[in-house]
């Protein structure tokens, strides 16, 4: 499967053995970024949603599955055993490989989305300032805009380098989010442990934390208008 294809293949297979359309929650899309996070392969995701619906149709019940946390304890079943039969195994397998290749997207889409997305940042420096957090936002136009340089110079597209770029943009902007913004961030920890506390028992720690985490960055990010850089958002 495509690196850069993670979030769209499980949003794809959920929805297909749901029976129906339903956009994921912004809770399932934490789930999903916990799990790239964690290191679980995109096979092993789709596998586990699988064996989650079939035990699902299996017992029949009047509640339909709505979100991703139905999966959420096959999922971890499926990575702790593949995690066990990888010990002494060669790390470089044909799975792993397949779950990180590189996208090449068009240089003109890539383009498009640096602009779109240093657009959005310098909106937000120059119509609603956001105090001390408004010298890192300068940080990431000014970036974005060598991040452009370089790829007009270019002429192609190295996906995982750039990545590897926006990816470090989108963490300068959650920490300083984080640090500078206390108020909001204590408000939104409440109503996310709130939005999680029916699920915490269902989830490892680590996938609980990783979730709350993710989440919390989501709704911080979503309040103050910062948009994700991240090619996945391509």
């Amino acid at each position: 499967m495509n690196y850069f294809n993670y979030f769209t293949e499980i949003e794809d297979a959920f929805v297909r053995r749901r029976g129906k359309h339903l956009f994921l929650s912004p809770m399932d899309w934490a789930l999903m970024e916990s799990w790239k996070q964690q290191g679980i392969p995109l096979h092993l995701v789709l596998r586990a949603i699988e064996r989650a619906f079939d035990s699902f149709e299996a017992r029949p019940r009047k509640r339909s599955v709505k979100s991703l946390l139905y999966c959420q304890e096959e999922v971890e079943a499926q990575f702790a055993e593949w995690l066990e039969s990888r010990v002494g195994a060669n790390e470089s397998s044909s799975a792993e490989k397949s779950d990180d290749s590189s996208k090449h997207f068009s240089t003109t889409a890539i383009e498009t989305h640096l602009r779109e997305k240093k657009g959005l940042l310098v909106f937000l420096i120059n119509s609603t300032g956001v105090g001390e957090f408004s010298e890192t936002l300068g940080r990431a136009v000014e970036r974005l805009s060598e991040l452009q340089t370089e790829l007009a110079s270019a002429g192609t597209v190295d996906a995982r380098r750039l990545e590897d770029s926006l990816t470090g943009l989108d963490r300068m902007l959650s920490d300083a989010l984080l640090s500078s913004q206390h108020e909001q961030v204590k408000a939104l920890t409440e109503e996310v442990k709130a939005q999680l506390k029916p699920y915490r028992g269902q989830m490892e720690k680590a996938a609980y934390e990783q979730t709350f985490n993710n989440l919390l960055l989501k709704r911080l990010r979503d309040k103050f208008g910062i948009p994700r850089l991240s090619l996945f958002y391509l």
